[in-house]
């Protein structure tokens, strides 16, 4: 192995604050590719910061299909239609996270109004 600082397997879970399952799914669908030693696996700064973009992403409401056509993106990094992509796929999902944050303010007015009326009701005498 390198010089280059590597994560075990359970450091990776601890830092980014994921489940074995979870890393071990990421890698199943060869979105990480850590070094492997025995059965011992290895994450260096290539697999930590695919992590961190995986999370973020997730955070972001993207598919894990989205994000790896994301990763793949960003290894290349550098070529303005690369990035041109990436702009579209971002506001594309901007366009989607406006759309469910109006759904979710519909949603809040239309339960607090149901609330309002319900507590009105129960002051009501019968």
């Amino acid at each position: 192995m390198s010089d280059e600082p590597l994560l075990s397997f359970k450091e990776m879970c601890a830092r980014f604050d994921v489940t074995p399952r979870t890393l071990r799914y990421y890698e199943y669908i060869e979105l990480l590719s850590p070094k492997k030693v025995g059965r011992a696996r290895f994450y260096g700064p290539r697999e930590i910061a695919r992590m961190t973009l995986i999370l973020r992403g997730r955070r972001f409401g993207f598919s894990l299909e989205e994000i790896r056509q994301w990763l793949d993106i960003y290894g290349k990094q550098g070529t303005r239609e690369q990035l041109q992509v990436w702009l579209q796929k971002a506001d594309d999902q901007l366009s989607q996270l406006d759309r469910q944050i109006g759904e979710l303010e519909t949603a809040k007015i239309d339960l607090q109004a149901l609330r309002d009326e319900t507590a009105a009701s129960l002051k009501k005498p019968d």
